[in-house]
């Protein structure tokens, strides 16, 4: 018999905050944490904009010798797992090590650790390079930080899909658990790519919003007017239990997972399939993972990147797998508010559902302003409501056409 996932601990270091409380607070209210980049100049670049953590001391977390030796992707993760395991009120000694584990989902990694260490290559030679320099840069060491920091000695993966990273963490966490590989995996994404060469990057290929004179109106998914996403970071990680294991400890249960689909559109490395395709199969495969109905789904945390492409064809794909009922839905998308996380997206939204699902309220998609023929479902504009929600689905597509979605479903006793 498949175990029953649930989850214990969340915690959350975002543009709207460095604890779940406040960011959610901050969704509620329809707060914006986007605005012109700081760190370093960006008249030259296209897009001037990012949704970034502001706040945040890696000491208050972690040691400072240590600290120095991590990028600050990973120093986001290791802060938001050590929230997340302190509220489960999980203690991990030598009996669980071998059953608890960490699948942690980033986009690009190191990034900020690469550039520095390039310019100091090209301007100082190789000797200068930091021996730390590899270690602090490869993806996977922020879920091996995480592990040596608590003792998880199970399952250990990192997933790199893109903007789909997290959500395939959590995904992944969920089947382990469910088939008895685990009892408890530290589960989520981190990404820390407010940098120059990835905002470059992402401003040669024309994904980002332009709309710089104005950036708190700049990410405004599902409205007519909108031109591209804003680039945010900052981490969402949850602790995953299998509910025998939560229960056995006392443990309070914040919301239960039980559906997971991850797909791929096989079509193209940035463009979403027509119609979104691979989005729709992915929502339908965990529906039919959780066995129920899909006119049994309230709401969905959408993946709403803000882009011409993407929340045309997530809408389509809603219709597809909803049909009528894709009208009663609610959907909204924080990214609204957040930026684009990239890997690290599916995370905090995950936590931003399991606070949907406990307070029966639903986050609004801010500035919604001009209605678009093409995408015409329930997108909570502007002002966040109370509801009824039961289930709920968060999804997230990266490119490469990889999609993931979780399902999952109001706990109660």
């Amino acid at each position: 018999m498949p175990n029953r996932v649930v989850i214990t601990g969340m915690g959350a270091i975002t543009p709207l905050g460095n604890n779940t409380d406040i960011f959610w607070d901050s969704l509620k209210q329809g707060k914006n944490g986007i605005e012109e980049i700081d760190r370093f100049d960006v008249k030259e670049f296209t897009s001037h904009m990012a949704a970034m953590v502001k706040g945040f001391d890696p000491e208050d977390f972690i040691d400072r010798k240590e600290a120095r030796r991590m990028d600050r992707f990973t120093q986001f993760a290791v802060a938001a797992a050590n929230m997340a395991i302190k509220d489960s009120g999980l203690s991990i000694d030598k009996g669980d090590s071998r059953r608890t584990g960490v699948i942690l989902g980033t986009g690009i990694g190191g990034l900020e650790t690469l550039e520095k260490q390039a310019s100091i290559l090209y301007s100082k030679g190789p000797n200068r390079v930091s021996p730390f320099f590899i270690p602090m840069m490869i993806g996977n060491m922020a879920a091996g930080q995480i592990a040596i920091a608590i003792g998880a000695k199970g399952i250990n993966i990192t997933t790199v899909t893109a903007c789909a990273s997290a959500t395939n963490a959590i995904g992944e966490a969920f089947r382990a658990i469910r088939f008895n590989d685990a009892d408890v995996i530290i589960t989520g994404g981190s990404e820390a790519t407010i940098t120059p060469l990835a905002l470059a990057g992402f401003c040669s290929m024309k994904a980002l919003s332009t709309r710089n004179e104005d950036p708190k109106r700049a990410s405004r998914p599902f409205d007519a007017d909108r031109d591209g996403f804003v680039m945010g970071e900052g981490a969402g990680m949850l602790v995953l239990e299998s509910y025998e294991h939560a229960t056995d400890r006392g443990a309070d249960i914040l919301a239960e997972i039980v559906g997971y689909g991850s797909t791929a559109d096989a079509y193209h490395i940035t463009a979403p399939a027509p119609n979104g395709e691979g989005g729709a199969k992915a929502m339908e495969e965990a529906i039919r993972y959780a066995g129920i109905e899909p006119e049994m789904v309230d709401y969905i945390n959408a993946h709403g990147t803000s882009t011409p492409y993407n929340d045309k064809f997530e809408t389509i794909a809603i219709k597809t797998v909803f049909g009528d009922h894709a009208y009663k839905l609610a959907v909204s998308s924080t990214k609204s508010m957040t930026g684009h996380l990239l890997g690290a997206a599916g995370g905090v939204e995950a936590i931003a559902v399991v606070k949907t699902l406990q307070e029966q309220f639903i986050v609004p998609t801010i500035n919604y302003s001009t209605p678009d023929p093409e995408c015409d479902l329930d997108y909570v504009p502007n002002l966040g409501r109370a509801a009824k929600i039961e289930y709920a689905l968060s999804n997230s597509l990266g490119f490469g056409g990889q999609n993931a979605s979780i399902l999952l479903k109001r706990f109660v006793e």
